[in-house]
């Protein structure tokens, strides 16, 4: 999902609402987890060790947080 797909996620989310978010490991996730989940994304078709995907997470919603606040940061 590029970055402004992840503000308009972000935007929708309603005021005070709490997000998890569950970084699967080398085999994944329960299936059920997923059933469970209201949405289930893929960040790449890779294997991305744990500590990058936290990074790249964390970069995504920061980007999605200046595009919804004007900040010109996405375009850098």
């Amino acid at each position: 999902m590029p970055s402004q797909g992840w503000a308009d996620w972000l935007a929708r989310q309603p005021g005070g609402a709490a997000v998890d978010f569950v970084i699967g490991g080398a085999g994944g996730t329960a299936v059920e987890l997923r059933q469970a989940a209201d949405e289930v994304w893929s960040l790449s078709t890779l294997t991305l060790s744990h500590q990058l995907v936290r990074i790249v997470v964390l970069e995504q919603l920061y980007r999605a947080l200046t595009i919804l606040h004007g900040h010109p940061y996405h375009h850098a």
